[in-house]
C-alpha cells in the first residue's frame, strides 16, 4: 500500500533517520517515533548526544534506535550514514527527518563570511545532503517520506537574522519543490516552520551579546510549546499529507501577514526594526 493511500501513516513503525537527534526537536522525533514503533538511527555531530538520545529510547520505548555520529555538511558522511543506517535498521529507510540546525545572528555588516558559511554547511547544506542521498533509495523503493525542519525564519525576514533566515527560506523553497517533483513518485515531503520553541540552538549558537537575555527570556516564557508537541504534530501532519506544519500561533500570524500583503509586511518591519533595536539594547 502506497504512501499516498487514506490509510497510509509513515509516522507508524518507520524506519527512520534523524539527524541533529542529540538534543531538541531532534530528540523529541526520534523518541515520539519509537514511541509509534518505529526503529530509529539517530545522527548527530555529538556521539555522545546521539547516544543520551538512544539510551532514552531504550530505557522509555520499546522500539530500538542506534547512534551514529554525522557532520551532516560533509557530503561524504551523510552518503556514508545513508548506506550504515540500512545496514544497522537491517532494512531500507523510510523516513529521514532532515532537523540538524544552527543559530546565528547579527547585522549583516558585522557577519563574517565565515559565519554565513558555517550556518549554510549546517542548516543549508545538511538539508541538501540528506535529501540528495535518500530520495533516489526512496525513488527505487516506491515510497518514502522528508521532514525537513526549516524555521517561521524562512518567511519572517526578521532583521539582524540574515544568514540564518537565508538558510531557512532555502530549506522551505527545497521542500515545497520537492513535494511537487516527488508527489508521482509516492514520496511525502512535509517542512516544519517554528518560532521559538525551547532547544539548545541559542544556546550553541552565534548570537550577539545583547540577544542573550532576551533569547534566554523568550524561550523560557513566550514559546507557545514545547520540542515534543512539536514533533508529535509534525508527524501527524505527514501522515495526513499535509506540505506544511506551522505549529504556534504567532507562527501562523506572521504566515498570514507575509502572504495577505508582502509589500506592507516588509513596510512594518522596516519601520518596527528601530523600536525593537533600542528595546533589546
Amino acid at each position: 500500500m502506497g504512501f499516498f493511500s487514506k490509510k497510509a501513516k509513515p509516522s507508524q513503525n518507520a524506519y527512520a533517520v534523524v539527524t541533529g537527534a542529540g538534543s531538541g526537536i531532534g530528540r523529541s522525533f526520534a523518541l515520539e517515533l519509537a514511541k509509534r514503533g518505529g526503529t530509529i538511527v539517530c545522527a548527530d555531530i555529538n556521539l555522545d548526544a546521539a547516544q543520551e538520545t538512544v539510551n532514552l529510547i531504550e530505557s522509555q520505548t520499546s522500539g530500538k534506535a542506534f547512534a551514529v555520529q554525522c557532520d551532516v555538511g560533509l557530503k561524504e558522511q551523510v552518503k556514508a550514514l545513508a548506506e550504515q543506517a540500512e545496514k544497522l535498521m537491517n532494512h531500507p529507510v523510510s523516513l529521514v527527518i532532515n532537523n540538524a540546525g544552527v543559530g546565528l545572528g547579527g547585522k549583516f555588516d558585522e557577519v563574517s563570511l565565515e559565519d554565513w558559511q558555517w550556518c549554510m554547511h549546517v542548516n543549508l547544506w545538511g538539508v541538501i545532503h540528506g535529501c540528495h542521498y535518500f530520495v533516489p533509495k526512496f525513488k527505487q523503493q516506491g515510497r518514502g517520506a522528508i521532514i525537513n525542519v526549516a524555521s517561521a525564519a524562512g518567511y519572517t525576514a526578521a532583521p539582524e537574522m540574515t544568514a540564518y533566515n537565508v538558510t531557512k527560506s532555502s530549506v522551505l523553497a527545497l521542500s515545497e519543490t520537492l513535494s511537487a517533483e516527488l508527489r508521482k513518485d509516492n514520496i511525502r515531503v512535509n517542512v516544519l516552520c517554528p518560532t521559538l520553541v525551547p532547544t539548545n540552538i541559542m544556546k550553541n549558537g552565534r548570537l550577539p551579546g545583547h540577544y542573550a537575555g532576551l533569547a534566554d527570556d523568550l524561550l523560557m516564557n513566550h514559546a507557545f510549546t514545547t520540542s515534543d508537541q512539536v514533533a508529535i504534530k509534525t508527524l501527524n501532519n505527514l501522515d495526513a499529507n499535509k506540505l506544511y506544519t506551522i505549529p504556534q500561533p504567532d507562527a501562523k500570524l506572521f504566515w498570514i501577514m507575509k502572504r495577505a500583503s508582502p509589500a506592507l509586511y516588509a513596510k512594518m518591519l522596516g519601520i518596527g526594526y528601530p523600536l525593537f533595536n533600542k528595546y533589546v539594547k
